[in-house]
């Protein structure tokens, strides 16, 4: 053999090493088929044509503007780093929790804290958020504490499947350092399942459907998004959440595009005194799916969490992972920029830190030296 078709021989055998740990573990990180999926789904007023659907009609990606779309993969795809290591508060777990309370971990990875409970939201500890280990967005900043020292927690509330919201490896770590039941919107039960999580800590509601859950009422609520691990979309359902105490309430939005219906939401469920509402990775392909900050003030007032004496918002889905081509800081600056005419109080953490809604302490631009 010739020296030439030695390299090259070396080379296949190199690349098909490289495909193979890419591709190490991906069907049991999709999860469930979506033939295990559809008994659980097929229930549900939303599930038609073997999938579940918005109230309001939504596109993924608006169609026609693949160029446009091409052109600011290849050119704005960087916007989204920051320019210095992003900062970490050390998290603090009082022995109780507070009546109301938040801490963020990331993305849309938070410990809700409410008339002395803990829930758990989207929580997401692996590196990369894709089925592979090799590919796909990774972290950019490192998670602020270990999963293993979380405090107990009641609940753990899943917004919908998508890799960067429900992540197999959490998943099973929490299985074994937690007891709280899983509580998710329809179909996602199968994924579970699927890795070994046992029936009696699921919960599947549908949207307005509730549970009761270590004291506090968890609904199940409208969101306009989409679903899907693999090649298939929409098998699973996706929503926004309620949780209410004896004395306080506060609203997850999971991941989400504006829509009136969040009014409704208001009315039924409101008003809340806290809001986590999701502020990043949008842009003008995919309106239909992912907020722009100024939404998100109109969701935060819509769900009446302006009447509240408390009525914080809390930003999530920034920061953490690339997902888009703004500007790594621009959701906050344009967040806080169409709070003000409105009066919106807004709070903004970084990665780690808690904040105790009923006692504020001045809010640090720790975001400012990094855009």
């Amino acid at each position: 053999m010739r020296v030439r078709d030695v390299v090259v021989a070396a080379f296949a055998v190199a690349g098909a090493a490289a495909v193979g740990r890419a591709a190490w573990g991906i069907p049991g990180q999709i999860g469930a088929s979506a033939a295990a999926i559809a008994p659980r789904a097929s229930g549900s007023a939303r599930y038609r044509d073997n999938r579940f659907h918005n109230t309001e009609p939504s596109t993924q990606v608006v169609r026609g503007d693949e160029s446009s779309l091409l052109s600011a993969l290849l050119t704005r795809r960087r916007l989204g780093r920051p320019r210095r290591p992003i900062p970490l508060a050390t998290p603090l777990a009082p022995a109780e929790a507070a009546e109301l309370a938040v801490t963020w971990y990331g993305h849309s990875s938070a410990l809700i804290e409410v008339d002395g409970h803990r829930v758990l939201t989207d929580p997401v500890w692996s590196h990369r958020v894709s089925p592979s280990p090799l590919i796909g967005p990774a972290r950019l900043h490192p998670t602020p504490v270990d999963v293993d020292a979380l405090p107990a927690v009641d609940a753990v509330l899943i917004s919908h499947d998508h890799y960067d919201h429900l992540d197999k490896a959490t998943v099973t770590a929490l299985l074994r350092t937690q007891r709280a039941p899983f509580v998710v919107p329809r179909g996602i039960g199968a994924h579970l399942r699927h890795w070994r999580v046992p029936e009696d800590r699921i919960v599947e509601l549908d949207w307005e459907e509730n549970a009761v859950v270590g004291g506090l009422v968890l609904t199940c609520t409208e969101a306009r998004h989409f679903s899907g691990r693999g090649l298939r979309r929409n098998t699973t359902l996706w929503s926004s959440w309620a949780v209410r105490g004896p004395n306080h309430g506060v609203f997850f939005g999971g991941d989400t595009g504006y829509t009136p219906r969040f009014a409704e939401i208001g009315d039924r469920h409101g008003p809340f005194d806290l809001t986590l509402l999701p502020v990043g990775a949008y842009d003008e392909h995919w309106p239909d799916v992912h907020m722009n900050p100024e939404e998100a003030v109109r969701m935060h007032t819509d769900l009446g969490a302006g009447d509240s004496a408390a009525g914080v918002l809390v930003p999530v889905h920034w920061a953490t992972f690339n997902l888009a081509f703004h500007p790594w800081a621009e959701p906050i600056t344009r967040l806080l920029a169409a709070a003000d005419p409105v009066g919106a109080r807004v709070r903004v953490p970084m990665p780690g830190q808690r904040i105790d809604v009923l006692r504020p302490g001045a809010q640090r631009q720790w975001w400012r030296q990094l855009a």
